[in-house]
């Protein structure tokens, strides 16, 4: 809006300049005198600028005339293009300007005028492999994706342009949520140029989210090998990767290719915990204890979580709850100042009934970090020694409120998920799920109500209305009855019950 305005302002100041020039001249007494060839000729000074002007013109002509002469003596020669070139030129220049101010159009937005411009264009210039993009950019950018889609099946009949074609197909498939057909186009893209990025973390997305794990391991590798990608990135997400096609085998039914894959996915990278539980298991199922055995322990010193503690619960289950206290002191001296080493320290102590211990293992954990699962072990320890009901209920709502400590949660878009998986369900990235504690603390524990008759016996409780010790807040519920327990089952997620129980942990 101000540059037009400041153009407009121009032309004006231009013609008021060029009327008071004319008057002035026309006020001038003197003329021009100019003798040609003995005779003389008198200008007055409005008509020695017109006739200035006048020979401007003819000159351009006379320049243009020659012009035109030397591509005819061209042709002549032999040239058969000199002329058609000649009177080429000024089209082209014509074509070339409508393409620079397209391409402008497109860059601020303005869908309408790129295609007029992008016409113009293809009128003059008559290259569509030049045209036929900015054609289909700007149809794309008025909305009118029908003309484009169209625009981009022209682009694939040309070797230059089929790339680009086929790239801008993906494009609309992906906006139109067409996975399938984007993932077949994006094949095609990758295969015409496989160093392309952006084409190869689309077909990696679309791989993902389609279980193509094998395709996927394939971009993986390219990646790795053009330089793309990190080597120890590369490695860990080929690792996920194996790791799902593992999951996939095992659900066939082929245990002996999932458990190779299983174990050579722990193999590249150690630290993945489903790995790591998945090798163990297929170390269990082959009857050797001691690599399942090794596996936990190398993963448990990269981070400590509880399923590693459930799979070697797995390895003897049939053990006590003392024997099982015994053997665990080898995988917990491996992180024995981390948070998960500590909790389950308490937990198999409470297992086997020696509550001073497990008050020493779970030490000032329950107050510089209090999660639900560190409370109710707390509970549980007050209900084993003997304390009131009143002190255990305490306990027990403070852990229905309190953070659930750490979870499988996205890096990208924070959701949480139940279980590890490849791909995030809310947002689809790749590889982005890390077990650590949500900045929100996370949602309920989805055993938050079968946790409490564990812990303070069998019978159900009654719920009545109860306040927050802390926030004087409404809570909608008491146990107004807590009979004893015959027998305290302390641990409060499933993992950790089972491996009280000597049994198989809940999946």
């Amino acid at each position: 809006m101000i540059w037009s305005f400041v153009k407009i302002a121009l032309f004006l100041v231009l013609v008021a300049a060029l009327t008071l020039g004319a008057m002035h001249v026309a006020d001038m007494g003197t003329g021009i005198r100019l003798v040609v060839a003995g005779t003389e000729y008198s200008f007055g000074p409005l008509q020695a600028v017109i006739a200035a002007i006048v020979a401007m013109a003819a000159l351009w002509i006379v320049l243009k005339a020659l012009g035109l002469l030397v591509a005819f003596l061209r042709f002549l020669n032999g040239d058969d293009t000199a002329v058609s070139r000649y009177f080429d030129r000024n089209r082209e220049r014509k074509g070339y300007e409508a393409l620079a101010e397209g391409m402008m159009a497109i860059a601020s937005g303005e869908g309408k005028v790129a295609q007029s411009k992008a016409a113009r264009a293809e009128k003059y210039l008559g290259r569509p492999e030049l045209t036929n993009l900015l054609s289909a950019q700007a149809a794309e950018l008025a909305g009118d994706g029908k003309r484009a889609a169209t625009i981009y099946k022209r682009l694939l009949a040309d070797d230059r342009t089929r790339f680009v074609g086929v790239r801008g197909l993906m494009k609309q498939k992906l906006d139109e949520g067409d996975t399938a057909t984007a993932l077949k186009l994006a094949e095609k893209a990758w295969a015409l140029k496989p160093r392309h990025e952006e084409v190869q973390n689309v077909l990696l997305k679309l791989q993902a989210e389609s279980g193509d794990w094998k395709g996927a391991r394939a971009t993986i590798g390219a990646k790795a090998k053009q330089g793309l990608l990190p080597r120890d990135v590369a490695k860990r997400r080929d690792a996920v990767l194996a790791l799902q096609e593992a999951k996939v085998v095992i659900d066939e039914g082929s245990s002996i290719e999932a458990r190779e894959a299983a174990i050579a996915a722990n193999k590249a990278s150690p630290d993945l915990i489903p790995a790591a539980v998945m090798a163990a298991e297929s170390y269990i199922a082959a009857d050797k204890p001691k690599y399942a055995t090794r596996v936990l322990l190398k993963a448990w010193e990269a981070q400590p979580h509880p399923d590693l503690a459930a799979a070697f619960a797995a390895i003897a289950p049939e053990e006590t709850p003392a024997e099982r206290l015994k053997r665990f002191e080898v995988l917990i001296a491996r992180q024995p100042k981390a948070e998960e080493s500590r909790l389950l320290s308490a937990e198999l102590n409470i297992a086997a009934e020696d509550f001073p211990a497990a008050r020493r293992a779970l030490g000032d954990l329950h107050e510089v970090h209090p999660t639900a699962r560190g409370l109710t072990i707390m509970a549980a320890i007050e209900r084993g020694e003997g304390a009131d009901d009143a002190v255990v209920r305490g306990w027990l709502a403070r852990a229905l409120t309190a953070s659930r400590g750490p979870q499988w949660c996205c890096d990208k878009c924070q959701n949480i998920q139940a279980e590890w998986g490849p791909v995030c369900d809310n947002c689809g990235g790749f590889d982005t799920l890390s077990w650590r504690e949500p900045p929100q603390g996370g949602v309920p524990l989805g055993n938050g109500a079968e946790m409490l008759p564990l812990i303070v016996g069998k019978p159900a409780f009654v719920a009545e209305s109860v306040t927050h010790p802390e926030t004087n807040e409404d809570l909608g519920m008491d146990f107004t009855e807590i009979p004893e327990a015959e027998t305290v089952d302390p641990l409060a997620v499933p993992v950790s019950v089972a491996m009280a129980r000597g049994q198989e942990p809940k999946k």
